[in-house]
C-alpha cells in the first residue's frame, strides 16, 4: 500500500474507531518528517520533539472530526509550522515572524544507493548548495525532494501558491546543478594516445 494511502487508512480507522495502534502506526510513519521539518525552522531537538508530541496530541483531540480532513499530512505539517513559529514567537527577541526571515536548518541526509556514486567531493558541494540556498527556498526544496510531499501539499502548508513552489525549486535545482558541475571534469573527446 502507498503511504498516502495507509495514511488515510490509518486516519480512518482513528476516526471511526479510536484505534490506538493505528495512532502509533501514524505517529510511526509521520514522526521522523515532522520532527525535521519542525527542526529545520528552529533548530532545538528537544523543542522539536515536543512540537511533534503536541501535533500528535491535537490529532488525538480531534480524532472524531478527522474524516472531515482531506490531506492528513498538509493538516500535520501545518499545525507542526504553526507550532515551531509560534514557539519563535513567544522565546525570541523579534516576536514577528515569517519563514522568508527565519534561517533554516539544512537536515539533508545523502544515503540511498543511488547517492553511493556521488564521490564525497560531489556531497559536498551538493549539500552547501542546499545550504545556501534562501531560507524559503531550502524548506521548499526539503518538504518536496526529502519529505516527498507534492507541490499543493507544500503550497498548503506553507500558505503560498503552487507556482512559488515551482519557481523555488527551479532556482534550487539550477544553484545545486551549477555546484555539481564544478566538480565535473571535462569528458575527453578522444583518448589520449601512448
Amino acid at each position: 500500500m502507498e503511504k498516502r494511502e495507509l495514511i488515510s487508512e490509518l486516519q480512518r480507522q482513528i476516526a471511526l474507531s479510536d484505534d490506538m495502534a493505528a495512532y502509533r502506526r501514524l505517529w510511526d510513519i509521520l514522526h521522523k518528517e515532522l520532527f525535521y521539518f519542525s527542526y529545520s525552522i528552529i533548530r532545538s531537538r528537544e523543542t522539536a520533539e515536543e512540537i511533534v508530541s503536541d501535533v500528535f496530541i491535537k490529532l488525538w483531540r480531534i480524532r472524531n472530526e478527522l474524516l472531515t480532513i482531506g490531506n492528513l499530512t498538509v493538516f500535520l505539517y501545518t499545525i507542526a509550522r504553526n507550532l515551531s513559529i509560534n514557539h519563535i514567537t513567544r522565546n525570541y527577541k523579534y516576536p514577528k515572524v515569517s519563514l522568508d526571515t527565519i534561517e533554516v536548518k539544512n537536515i539533508s541526509t545523502f544515503d540511498n544507493a543511488e547517492e553511493l556514486f556521488i564521490t564525497a567531493e560531489m556531497t559536498r558541494r551538493v549539500y552547501q548548495a542546499v545550504e545556501g540556498l534562501p531560507s524559503q527556498c531550502k524548506l521548499i526544496f526539503q518538504l518536496v525532494r526529502e519529505h516527498g510531499l507534492k507541490y499543493r501539499e507544500v503550497a498548503a502548508i506553507l500558505d503560498i501558491s503552487e507556482l512559488t513552489v515551482r519557481n523555488q525549486l527551479v532556482i534550487a535545482a539550477k544553484k545545486i546543478a551549477t555546484a555539481a558541475q564544478l566538480n565535473i571534469p571535462a569528458a575527453r573527446t578522444k583518448p589520449k594516445p601512448t
